[in-house]
């Protein structure tokens, strides 16, 4: 469905109706984000064009509604390899990710390290520490990539 002003300036209306449905694909993306969910599907819960919702998110949170939907998944895989009772494996599929490569490449690129890593070091880092800080101190980099040398654990 082609968005009401679609080859013409949005006026103030338009553009806060817009922020209201891009907020409400934001919190469904947080909600569901272990759910099978892609641009056009979003879009459609949204009465937006794919096109336009991904513009759209990408101007008002800085980064694609993909891209987002993935940095949600790595935040709640951090917290299941923290626990360390799942596999690397099993938390990529709980956490919604279909491909264990996928999942590896974009967590690595998030955190700075692999999955795998992360869970070696994360059980001893995270040892003893409230849940609560430990999601603040190993919250992954949104927007651009963590160095491989420096993880994000320290």
């Amino acid at each position: 469905m082609c968005h009401p002003a679609w080859g013409r300036a949005l006026t103030a209306a338009e553009r806060l109706n817009d922020l209201a449905r891009l907020r409400r694909v934001r919190d469904r993306i947080d909600r569901e984000y272990a759910q099978p969910l892609n641009v056009e599907a979003l879009a459609c819960g949204a009465h937006m064009s794919a096109g336009h919702l991904s513009r759209q998110f990408r101007l008002a949170y800085g980064e694609s509604p993909y891209a987002y939907l993935m940095t949600r998944r790595i935040e709640r895989a951090m917290a299941l390899l923290r626990r360390g009772d799942l596999s690397v494996t099993e938390v990529c599929f709980a956490v919604g990710c279909s491909s264990l490569g996928t999942f590896s490449t974009r967590f690595t690129e998030l955190v700075g390290m692999p999955p795998s890593a992360y869970q070696r070091r994360a059980a001893g880092v995270a040892a003893g520490m409230p849940s609560c800080v430990a999601k603040q101190v190993t919250r992954p980099v949104r927007n651009r990539e963590a160095p491989v040398t420096e993880p994000q654990l320290a």
